[in-house]
C-alpha cells in the first residue's frame, strides 16, 4: 500500500511540475515550534500552542475557556511577547487576568460588540503583524451568529498566520473553524470541590453551607495536525486528525478575606 501511495504521489508531482510548487508542502512542512499554554495538564495532552497556526478552543460556559486564555496570556507576556485580545462580547475582566499573572501592559485589548467587528479587527491585526499571541474570543456571541461566518474566513486566517511566529487562538461555544484549525480542544466543566466551614460571615451563616474549594475542567483533544520536533529528528512521527485523549485540571480557590465567601457558598 505504501509503495502505491509513493508512486501516486510521484506521478502527481511530475504532472504538476512547473505549474504548482510543492503540492504536498502543507502536509510536509517542517515541524512547527510550540509554546506552553500555562497549564501543565493541557501541555501534556496537546504539546502546547503551535506558532503559525490556528488553534480552536470551544465548550459551554464554565468549562475553563477563560482560565486557559488567562494562562496563555500570562505565559506569553511573561516571556515579553506582545499579545492582542479581540473581545467580541466585551466581557474580559482585566482585574482577574492581572491576578492570574497577565502583564496588561503587553496586551492590546480590542473591545467589540459584534462578530463582524471582531473578524475585521482580527484581519487587521494579523495583517499588521508584531503580535506573538492573538486571541479572538467569541464565547459570549450566540452560536447561531458565529455559524453564519463563512468557512473561507477561517481559511483566510489560517493562511495569513502560516509561516509567522504568531499564535492564533479562536474561542467559542462550538467548533466553527473545522479543518482550518491545526489544533482543536473541547472543554467541559468538571465537578467542583466544596468544603465544610464553621465560620460565620454576616448575613450568611457559613456553618450551614459549603465553601467552594476548587473547580476544574475536562479538556479533550479532538484534532491535532501539529508536527512537533523530536530530538534527533527533523519532523515529528505522524500528525493525526483525531487523538483519543483528555486532561483534567483544577484551579484552587484562595481567599484573602472571609468577606469574599458568601457569593461562593452553596447552602445545604
Amino acid at each position: 500500500m505504501s509503495a502505491n501511495v509513493a508512486t501516486l504521489r510521484s506521478s502527481i508531482e511530475s504532472a504538476l511540475a512547473g505549474r504548482v510548487a510543492a503540492p504536498f508542502n502543507y502536509r510536509d512542512r517542517n515541524a512547527v515550534p510550540t509554546v506552553p499554554t500555562g497549564i501543565a495538564e493541557i501541555d501534556a495532552l496537546a504539546g502546547g500552542l503551535p506558532r503559525g497556526a490556528l488553534t480552536e478552543i470551544f465548550g459551554p460556559p464554565c468549562s475553563g475557556r477563560a482560565s486557559l486564555l488567562s494562562a496563555a496570556l500570562a505565559a506569553r507576556t511573561a516571556d515579553g511577547e506582545a499579545c492582542a485580545l479581540i473581545d467580541a462580547g466585551d466581557t474580559f475582566d482585566p482585574h482577574s487576568a492581572e491576578a492570574a499573572g497577565v502583564d496588561l501592559k503587553k496586551v492590546l485589548w480590542v473591545r467589540c460588540k459584534t462578530v463582524d467587528q471582531a473578524l475585521r479587527a482580527a484581519d487587521l491585526l494579523l495583517q499588521s503583524g508584531g503580535f506573538g499571541f492573538l486571541a479572538v474570543d467569541l464565547t459570549e456571541i450566540a452560536p447561531r451568529l458565529v455559524r453564519q461566518v463563512p468557512l473561507d474566513s477561517w481559511f483566510r486566517f489560517r493562511r495569513t498566520v502560516e509561516d509567522t511566529p504568531t499564535i492564533l487562538m479562536l474561542l467559542g461555544q462550538e467548533s466553527n473553524a473545522k479543518t482550518c484549525a491545526s489544533l482543536v480542544l473541547r472543554m467541559e466543566p468538571h465537578p467542583a470541590h466544596w468544603k465544610k466551614t464553621s465560620a460565620s460571615v454576616n448575613p450568611v451563616p457559613l456553618s450551614v453551607g459549603l465553601v467552594l474549594e476548587s473547580f476544574g475542567a475536562r479538556t479533550e483533544l479532538l484534532r491535532s495536525r501539529v508536527q512537533r520536533a523530536v530530538a534527533g529528528a527533523g519532523r515529528a512521527a505522524v500528525s493525526v486528525d483525531r487523538v483519543a485523549g483528555e486532561a483534567v485540571f483544577h484551579a484552587q480557590m484562595k481567599w484573602d478575606s472571609p468577606a469574599a465567601w458568601p457569593a461562593l457558598v452553596r447552602l445545604k
